[in-house]
């Protein structure tokens, strides 16, 4: 069983950056996926990010390409979301999710578990 609990939420201006940081208590963090999912209020909820257990493959949202950046630290069982230029409608709450992997190289786009939240939000 995996916990996870996100930190580095808080209120930004437009075009500012934030850096979001997930800490799982797992014994082995290297066998998970692990992603990022937002939910804003009346929008369907969105998996921004996910990166392989290795780090070395990751997918993207079309709405964040190019602006966010997700990786981990397999030393630190911890995964980052580094999120810069942020946009008003980048404002939401941003859970951690995890999801066992049995292939290295696998991104997830679903996940079994998530972490509590924390909220993101972009003054325009």
């Amino acid at each position: 069983q995996v916990q996870l609990v996100e930190s580095g939420g808080g209120l930004v201006q437009a075009g500012g950056s934030l850096r979001l940081s997930c800490a799982a208590s797992v014994r082995t963090f290297s066998d998970y996926g692990m992603g990022w999912v937002r939910q804003a209020p009346g929008k369907e909820r969105e998996t921004v990010a996910a990166i392989s257990r290795t780090g070395d493959s990751a997918y993207y949202a079309d709405s964040v390409k190019g602006r966010f950046t997700i990786s981990r630290d397999n030393a630190k069982n911890t995964v980052y979301l580094q999120m810069n230029n942020l946009k008003s409608d980048d404002t939401a709450v941003y859970y951690c999710a995890a999801e066992p992997q049995r292939f290295s190289f696998w991104v997830p786009r679903t996940f079994s578990t998530w972490g509590q939240g924390t909220q993101v939000t972009v003054s325009s």
